[in-house]
């Protein structure tokens, strides 16, 4: 008896939908990238000290405290600075701003700050005080140029104070 056997041929792929989708995707994909990349703000949190900290006059370690009432600047070492009570319109940053500024002219090779803020403080707020604290808008001449103050920020918990 002879036996049938069916020839099997090859299956093709058809790949030219799969390489549509990959022409128009890949664009896509490359262009928002470059955009969230825009977006992304670098934040670090405080160290931890393990031991004790070199006591240096020359040696800023500055921290902002975000409180309901003011915002308190202060240097770890050396204590407050100074406090700048809420304007009528909330926080005032302008005076943050100007304060930065006077700080950064007394420390030019400073770049690090801490930003502590409590639990219940605005997002809106954290991001105003970030920005007074990372730089300011300077004239010069006819220019309008923006001044880095202190761009590396980290960010933690106020510590509490009792009432």
């Amino acid at each position: 008896m002879r036996v049938r056997r069916l020839r099997k041929h090859a299956a093709h792929l058809e790949i030219t939908a799969f390489i549509n989708l990959i022409v128009v995707l890949v664009p896509f994909l490359l262009s928002t990238a470059v955009f969230t990349r825009l977006a992304v703000l670098d934040l670090k949190l405080p160290a931890q000290n393990s031991g004790v900290e070199q006591l240096k006059a020359d040696n800023l370690q500055l921290e902002v405290v975000i409180r309901p009432d003011a915002l308190e600047v202060g240097d770890r070492i050396g204590g407050l600075i100074q406090r700048i009570p809420n304007a009528a319109s909330g926080h005032d940053v302008r005076t943050l701003s100007a304060l930065m500024g006077q700080l950064k002219a007394r420390f030019p090779d400073k770049l690090d700050a801490t930003l502590l803020a409590e639990p219940n403080t605005p997002y809106d707020t954290l991001v105003q005080v970030m920005d007074a604290v990372r730089g300011t808008v300077v004239a010069q001449g006819p220019k309008i140029v923006r001044a880095e103050l202190f761009p590396n920020i980290s960010i933690g918990d106020a510590p509490v104070v009792k009432r």
